[in-house]
């Protein structure tokens, strides 16, 4: 076992690094996550950090997953998302599988490996959302409708990748038999998970007196109707809602977890469960309670988010960059491939997702562009999708994980420029 002052060593210099490539970040207003990585690759290639960080970097790295996860779905307005799923669903539905189908195909072809090219395709279709909304504000669009469109895409995107890293990853590790009951199984438990996680949120979560518990004989009778999330957020004036939120977030990822899932998985729905109006914040009211309970949720939302993307949350990709070690032979023999995919990839992401929101969301031309464009990055959930299927798993061999690296590198890259690119032409059709 390492001595502690190596492991508070190693946490240390993370952290000086991931001042850095924050402010790179804010430099090339690109996503702090690709510089994390860089940050990772470069201390482990000039031996500042070694390969085999030990356990308490590791299990940090692990919770900062949990936590990126909880975070991404905690700051989604489930309200709003609900809303936009009727228009969005095509450029989600046609905006994905697009590019899990050529993502496939390429790496079937490239490795001839059918689990690779299975983690493949599913690290190629979660949108980064994080990134086009920043490429979006600098360019003063975060509240067009383009951006909405994207959003709620994005979500749908990442539900449905999360619900197919649950299905994929056992098929992929040979945890499950190649045999279709053993493949329904665990389609039937991935179902059976998301039952649960739904029944918490709509009938467990809302106070009892509004909720299917209340019907109960035996809690009818006890009048116990005052009781739910929100008593617990409210506990001692709301000091421990980050204590709740964050406890919640941990034990439906191991419900997750118990079910053969990542804790992930888990931790995303809670936080897409989650409502404001749980925290005491009213939703139309301005009276003091409802306005204390909007700061409860602020607070708790902020502390929630500078957990999971500035201190924590950066520790697991700066460790997975610690994986990208340097070989030359590798990064010139992946040079092919890299293009190959991320042309690929770019072409079939742009296309599906403009047509779909031309076609299914009625979106003017100009904003379909946007959509297509606003559709490229990516970002957390593909990269733990790799840390999955590389750090955790053998399913990834070198070859294709450097060129899945690089791809969303390119990828993310193009988001920014195709945005400010195309905004002239968005914002004159609007004129």
């Amino acid at each position: 076992m390492e001595p502690v002052s190596d492991s508070l060593l190693y946490l240390v210099i993370i952290w000086l690094g991931v001042y850095v490539a924050v402010i790179c970040a804010r430099k090339t207003r690109l996503t702090p996550v690709l510089y994390f990585l860089a940050v990772g690759a470069v201390l482990v290639n000039l031996g500042i950090l070694p390969t085999d960080t030990g356990p308490f970097i590791g299990g940090l790295a692990d919770i900062g997953i949990v936590l990126i996860m909880f975070a991404l779905g905690f700051e989604e307005n489930t309200a709003n998302f609900l809303k936009s799923v009727k228009r969005s669903w095509g450029i989600a539905l046609f905006g994905a599988v697009a590019p899990f189908f050529t993502a496939w195909y390429l790496s079937l072809l490239f490795w001839d490996d059918r689990n690779i090219a299975l983690m493949c395709g599913l690290a190629m279709t979660a949108t980064a959302v994080s990134l086009t909304m920043v490429s979006l504000k600098n360019e003063g669009l975060e509240r067009s409708v383009a951006a909405t469109g994207i959003m709620t895409s994005a979500v749908l995107d990442d539900i449905a990748a999360l619900a197919l890293v649950a299905v994929l990853v056992p098929m992929a590790t040979g945890d499950i038999g190649p045999g279709p009951g053993a493949i329904l199984w665990v389609i039937g438990k991935a179902l059976l998970f998301f039952l649960l996680v739904s029944v918490i949120g709509a009938w467990i979560f809302p106070p009892l007196e509004v909720s299917f518990l209340s019907r109960l004989p035996l809690i009818g009778r006890l009048r116990l109707g005052r009781f739910g999330i929100r008593n617990l957020l409210l506990f001692s004036n709301g000091d421990y809602a980050v204590l709740t939120v964050l406890t919640l977030a941990l034990g439906i990822g191991l419900i997750a977890q118990g079910f053969g899932f990542h804790p992930a998985v888990g931790a995303y729905m809670a936080g897409l469960v989650l409502r404001e109006e749980y925290f005491g914040a009213s939703t139309g009211n301005t009276d003091s309670t409802g306005d204390a309970g909007n700061g409860l949720y602020q607070d708790t939302r902020r502390i929630v988010e500078s957990a999971a993307f500035a201190w924590i949350g950066p520790v697991f990709f700066v460790h997975l960059g610690t994986r990208i070690v340097f070989d030359w032979d590798i990064f010139v023999a992946v040079i092919p491939e890299t293009v190959a995919l991320t042309a690929a990839l770019m072409a079939a992401q742009i296309s599906s997702a403009a047509l779909a929101a031309r076609y299914t969301g009625h979106f003017t031309g100009a904003q379909s562009m946007m959509i297509g464009f606003g559709m490229l990055g990516r970002a957390e959930l593909a990269f733990v999708i790799m840390d999955i299927a590389y750090v955790q798993h053998p399913i990834l061999n070198p070859e294709s994980f450097y060129t899945l690296m690089f791809t969303a590198f390119w990828l993310n890259v193009s988001v920014p420029i195709t945005i400010a690119w195309w905004k002239p032409r968005y914002a004159g059709i609007k004129r």
